[in-house]
């Protein structure tokens, strides 16, 4: 495994530090081994548009790290990361708080392919990737209100993320959208469809992350479950994209 001498790693621990996080050598390790196989596999299977060291370390692994400025309690609980993709964040909140019980979810088995060599080569634990739809997902005993947090940085309308994740999460449970700042019209579209599923937005955070003098502006929309999800959802396959919940 790389060193972290072989890399300048100084932004990417700076921003760790920021939300409160000071990784080990261990984990700048891994991250930097995670990078590298990511660029590897990049070639063959589309990843990732960014792939230079400082985009990845801070775009992508530092902003799923940013999760933890939100002082969620971790010892135990169990996480699903939907529409995970090459393993953000789902990954990074894993090689940071080894204690967390994680569930990779994406629809793409060669995406797949990737997570599973990736936990191989860290050596994590406490770890799987499923190839899976969410809304099949929703509807499976397996799945179904099982979890404590559900993670997204999938690209998609907050209704229908919602719909996709909510589900999953246990009564109280906490789903955390990664959005841009710029979402007020969004949440606002979002209230009557929180509303069906049982959940309402508790708070949203704002942050701004340094990537060498570049301002990535990050909110955090924290959502809470606050009963069962009525049995009709998730809808089918397809339909909370095509006909967001309103």
């Amino acid at each position: 495994m790389s060193k972290p001498d072989d890399y300048d790693t100084e932004n990417f621990v700076g921003a760790l530090k920021n939300f409160g996080i000071t990784p080990y050598e261990n984990q700048i390790r891994m991250f930097i081994r995670y990078y590298e196989m990511l660029t590897e596999w990049n070639r063959s299977v589309n990843l990732t548009a960014i792939t230079d060291f400082d985009g990845v370390m801070i775009k992508h692994f530092a902003d799923s790290a940013s999760f933890a400025v939100l002082n969620l309690p971790t010892d135990q609980k169990q996480l699903i990361d939907i529409g995970t993709g090459a393993g953000f964040p789902g990954i990074p909140l894993k090689i940071l708080f080894p204690e967390l019980q994680v569930t990779l979810m994406d629809s793409l088995n060669k995406r797949i392919a990737f997570l599973n060599a990736v936990i191989g080569e860290l050596g994590l634990t406490g770890i799987q990737a499923i190839h899976m739809r969410a809304e099949d997902a929703g509807r499976n005993n397996l799945y179904r209100e099982q979890f404590d947090y559900c993670v997204s940085r999938a690209v998609a309308n907050l209704a229908t993320l919602s719909e996709y994740c909510i589900p999953l999460i246990k009564t109280d449970g906490i789903f955390v959208s990664y959005k841009s700042a710029d979402t007020e019209k969004e949440l606002e579209d979002t209230g009557d469809a929180l509303l069906k599923l049982n959940a309402k937005i508790e708070k949203k955070e704002d942050l701004a992350i340094d990537c060498r003098g570049e301002k990535l502006k990050r909110r955090l929309v924290v959502i809470r479950k606050t009963g069962p999800t009525p049995e009709k959802y998730p809808r089918k396959a397809g339909i909370p994209s095509k006909r967001p919940l309103k």
